[in-house]
């Protein structure tokens, strides 16, 4: 069997890749052999107010996937590739404490989601609606698993967390635009991030 060259995005849009903006395509495409995707950007807004998460998401961002805290104007770094099909993405954060830095891995499943395994090693997977939206992408979660290592823990719905996230591409300034949200029942807004970027692909050293 041939290796997979597409990537999770291209195969989930299908035709729908082509009514993105063309800097959102080639972001969402796949990473050419021996490259590195690379954005350097700013968070305005990156985590939580609730003081009380803060025990839990100490442990998980010792796992590479939210870190505690809410935090403004954070410098970032991400790097992307593509492997065998999958997209791995590495976000590393300029914070006050700090750099941390968040691992995720996307790949498509059979019946057609986007699935994103976030941490090091893998602690959460959440299975994505993909759609273009006026020239920009979106993303809406369908169902989250907790894992640990060989179990796993489906979410059920009345507790699942419901993550939303928007990709868009302004032209006036030349930069991409990313926002995610993590809303809980009866919790409301328990996590978020907002920020812009620049992007580029570079030789992997």
């Amino acid at each position: 069997m041939e290796p997979e060259t597409r990537s999770p995005y291209e195969r989930a849009l299908g035709s729908r890749l082509s009514e993105l903006h063309p800097v959102l395509q080639r972001y969402f495409a796949a990473i050419p052999a021996g490259s590195v995707g690379v954005g350097e950007g700013t968070f305005q807004r990156f985590g939580t107010k609730h003081w009380w998460l803060r025990p839990v998401l100490a442990w998980v961002a010792r796992r590479q996937v939210i870190v505690p805290g809410m935090h403004h104007q954070v410098p970032f770094r991400i790097e992307n590739r593509t492997v065998d099909g999958q997209q791995t993405a590495a976000r590393t954060l300029e914070l006050e404490s700090g750099t941390w830095t968040m691992v995720d891995a996307v790949s498509l499943s059979e019946s057609g989601q986007v699935v994103d395994v976030l941490g090091s090693p893998a602690l959460v997977e959440a299975a994505f609606e993909v759609a273009a939206d006026n020239g920009g992408l979106s993303l809406n979660s369908r169902g989250v698993t907790v894992r640990l290592g060989p179990i796993r823990f489906p979410v059920p719905k009345v507790i699942r967390p419901v993550i939303a996230l928007s990709e868009r591409y302004v032209a006036e300034v030349a930069r991409q635009y990313v926002r995610l949200t993590v809303d809980v029942p009866v919790l409301g807004r328990v996590y978020e991030y907002h920020g812009s970027f620049t992007y580029r692909f570079e030789e992997e050293a």
